[in-house]
């Protein structure tokens, strides 16, 4: 039996106003040819399908359009709701689905029972434990006056408890088979990107990698962007296409795993570039010139950030990055993010962020930060922004 790990599409993502559909088209095209070549009999899906709650008409018509095609594989789908995605959202084909060997978890069912998944190939035996990103109200009691660190201590035990409760229904109902297990959730020592929010919220407390025990065969990771094996059975997949420019680097993989008995085998996929995210920095003549030369061509539009460094302000450095900006053209390549700093200059509250950086490309937890660093000689920093995380939690933010 051949099993496919994958997480973290996004569908709708936006990078500076660039809409990110045409790479996941690249990449579900790339996906099903995948899927065919090697045999996979299952696809696991770890959460974060969709980039917003309410997903657009557009993103929906993507996420559908990729089940139809699917529907012409022999391969069984498990999708499971990530803390970008609503549970209610997620769930509403659940039944229609089902018919057609999906299966969708959007959030955490009242009933353990309804996270296993079976499924049978011949000699292969194998479960699946659907678990989807679990919220506050799934991992604990929340209490009046509590202090953060409290509540990251009781959500850490919570995600603890949650999971050692997998672990017994599988060791009851199912200890004949395979046992895998999906999550969503961050995992101390992973590493974050500049297109995930702040991993405290959300209930993103860090947790061990030895949180799952010793039950699972493999344990199938999503939220964190980056590739990365916690141990030998646990894993993040990744994102299939770079969600920002710190992710311009990687190698974007899905994880192919080869079930025989209760052996399994691991094979890293790599997913082909389909555009590249490139960052020019120096002096404006420099950036001028690493322009002028930037030859690689993917079958999308290269987008590029540009980094300015200037010993000294001066306006006309600024008038002539305007201008760059105003008339750069190249087919192959789209500028859509820039910043200019001067070694000398005198920051003030109207400084806190670069030029070129738009307000809408700042979280609100980067903002917060700044306006303390402005503030400066703050004995209560960590504090500060506890209570400010702990707010934006409460609106969803």
């Amino acid at each position: 039996m051949k099993i496919l790990h994958t997480a973290d599409w996004h569908i709708g993502k936006q990078l500076h106003k660039i809409d990110l559909s045409e790479d996941l088209e690249l990449f579900f095209d790339w996906l099903l040819d995948t899927i065919a070549k090697e045999h996979i009999d299952l696809l696991l899906v770890s959460g974060d399908v969709f980039d917003q709650a309410n997903p657009s008409q557009a993103s929906l018509k993507q996420y559908y359009g990729f089940l139809k095609r699917m529907l012409g594989t022999d391969c069984k789908i498990i999708l499971t709701g990530g803390n970008h995605d609503s549970a209610s959202v997620l769930n509403a084909p659940k039944d229609i689905l089902g018919f057609l060997n999906i299966d969708v978890i959007g959030g955490a069912p009242e009933n353990i029972n309804d996270l296993f998944i079976e499924y049978d190939k011949k000699d292969e035996q194998v479960v699946v434990a659907a678990v989807p990103f679990l919220r506050d109200k799934d991992i604990r009691s929340a209490a009046a006056g509590e202090s953060y660190s409290d509540k990251i201590e009781q959500i850490q035990e919570g995600i603890k408890s949650y999971f050692s409760k997998i672990n017994s229904h599988y060791y009851q109902h199912y200890q004949e088979h395979c046992l895998i297990v999906m999550g969503h959730l961050y995992v101390q020592g992973a590493h974050v990107s500049e297109s995930m929010r702040d991993i405290q919220i959300g209930n993103q407390a860090g947790v061990s990698g030895t949180v799952f025990g010793d039950a699972p065969h493999y344990v199938a990771l999503g939220h964190i962007h980056k590739p990365y094996a916690v141990s030998k059975n646990v894993h993040y997949s990744g994102s299939p296409i770079s969600l920002s420019f710190s992710e311009r680097e990687e190698q974007k993989q899905v994880n192919i795993i080869s079930v025989k008995g209760k052996h399994l085998e691991v094979e890293i996929v790599p997913v082909p570039r389909f555009r590249n995210l490139v960052a020019f920095q120096g002096p404006l003549e420099d950036v001028k010139k690493q322009l002028h030369e930037y030859s690689p061509i993917t079958p999308l539009v290269s987008l590029a950030e540009i980094i300015v460094h200037e010993p000294n302000e001066n306006i006309q450095i600024r008038r002539d990055l305007d201008d760059l900006l105003d008339n750069y053209y190249n087919e192959h390549l789209n500028i859509v993010k820039s910043k200019l700093n001067f070694g000398n200059k005198v920051r003030g509250a109207s400084d806190a962020f670069e030029p070129g950086i738009s307000v809408a490309d700042v979280t609100p937890m980067e903002m917060f930060e700044k306006r303390l660093e402005l503030d400066g000689n703050q004995e209560n920093t960590e504090e500060l922004k506890n209570a400010f995380r702990q707010i934006l939690e409460e609106l969803n933010l």
